[in-house]
C-alpha cells in the first residue's frame, strides 16, 4: 500500500511562484511513475505533468515553459515547481503515482493524495 500526502499550495497573485510536495510513504518503487494532476470546480480531472522513472517528463501544453517537475527516489518524494502562476491555474491539485505510464491519463495512476488547493488571485 503507497500513501501520498502533498503540501505547499496555498494563494498567490498572478505571476507568482508556488512550490509543490509530495511525500510517499509505504512501497513506492523508484520504477513507478508519478505525476501531478489539478481539478478546478466543475470541470474534470486533468493532468499537468507526470515523471516515469527514468525522469522523463510530459507537460499539458499550457504547463510547459512555466511549471518543473521533478522527483527525489531516496527521499520518496515528487515536486511540482509552478511559476508565472495565472488565474487560470487555480484548483486542487493532486500527486497520483502508479506502476504504468502512458502519459497524462489520470484512469492509469493507482495511488492518490488528497490534494492541495491553489488559488491565483488578485
Amino acid at each position: 500500500q503507497l500513501q501520498l500526502v502533498e503540501s505547499g499550495g496555498g494563494s498567490v497573485q498572478p505571476g507568482g511562484s508556488l512550490r509543490l510536495s509530495c511525500t510517499a510513504s509505504g512501497d513506492l518503487y523508484s520504477s513507478y511513475s508519478m505525476g501531478w494532476f489539478r481539478q478546478a470546480p466543475g470541470k474534470e480531472r486533468e493532468g499537468v505533468a507526470v515523471i516515469d522513472g527514468d525522469g522523463n517528463t510530459e507537460y499539458e501544453y499550457s504547463a510547459k515553459g512555466r511549471f518543473t517537475i521533478s522527483r527525489d527516489n531516496p527521499k520518496n518524494a515528487l515536486f511540482l515547481q509552478m511559476n508565472s502562476l495565472k488565474p487560470e491555474d487555480t484548483a486542487m491539485y493532486y500527486c497520483a503515482a502508479g506502476p504504468f505510464y502512458s502519459g497524462l491519463v489520470a484512469s492509469d495512476f493507482t495511488y492518490w493524495g488528497q490534494g492541495t488547493q491553489v488559488t491565483v488571485s488578485s
